[in-house]
């Protein structure tokens, strides 16, 4: 798998609370030839710095100095076409559900098309909540023991990066040429940020002709996100459904 393939993936470690998890995680990241490390919201400050990250990274110093802190979910995943979170809880809505198998596939699928990807992993005790996986198009989970699920967070992308490592060379060997999806297509679809942007204008437009009633909004909006998010909607799609929003918001 060579540098630009592997760089087309983003591994999001939002709000972790323990720095040795950080430091596994990117020593786990730098064993499997992975490096774009993104931190969101995490509980220390500066939490790459913090020695107990450094020692656990055992010579992947370099993948925690390079590592990217940020407050904003949104911005992490921005020009990413495919976002996937993982989570072994099931929910009502949200992003359509993936076992592993078939979410590594569509990793494949987006890279080799040229399309960046971006896995998301949540808080140690908590896991992704909704407002996370607003953000994802899709949402996946490892096949474990039904009876003891739990990986520790470092497990868990140690077993993510070894087995897209596998998949990803065995395309690149060309193994698998079907796996070669039209480029243009792939970079044409719409980043998460982009589709929340668009369901909060939606959310105006829809309280402004009556339709949604703010003291009462029911479940519509997390249906309406669920349905565009089992659409995988392209950039025209998004600028259809603004303008769509703001005829909506001209009827004042």
């Amino acid at each position: 798998m060579n540098n630009a393939t592997f760089q087309l993936l983003r591994w999001v470690l939002v709000e972790t609370s323990h720095p040795g998890n950080i430091g596994s995680a990117a020593r786990a990241l730098k064993t499997m030839g992975f490096s774009d490390l993104h931190l969101i919201n995490p509980k220390i400050k500066g939490i790459a710095k913090e020695a107990e990250a450094i020692a656990l990274a055992s010579g992947a110093v370099d993948i925690l100095e390079s590592s990217q802190e940020s407050s904003s979910l949104a911005t992490a995943v921005q020009g990413c076409s495919l976002v996937i979170g993982l989570t072994s809880r099931d929910r009502e809505f949200g992003p359509p559900a993936l076992d592993w198998e078939t979410a590594r596939a569509l990793i494949q699928e987006t890279i080799m098309g040229h399309g960046k990807v971006a896995l998301l992993f949540g808080p140690e005790r908590t896991g992704l909540d909704n407002d996370h996986l607003a953000l994802c198009t899709h949402r996946a989970w490892l096949d474990a023991n039904p009876v003891y699920p739990s990986l520790n967070l470092a497990q868990a992308i140690m077993v993510c990066a070894y087995t897209l490592r596998e998949a990803l060379n065995k395309v690149t060997e060309g193994s698998n040429p079907k796996l070669m999806p039209n480029r243009e297509e792939m970079a044409d679809f719409a980043d998460p940020a982009a589709i929340a942007a668009m369901l909060e204008h939606w959310r105006e437009g829809l309280e402004e002709i009556g339709y949604l009633d703010p003291a009462n909004p029911k479940k519509l909006m997390p249906r309406l996100q669920a349905l565009f998010a089992r659409s995988r909607l392209h950039k025209e799609e998004i600028d259809l459904l603004r303008g769509i929003a703001k005829q909506m918001l001209l009827r004042k």
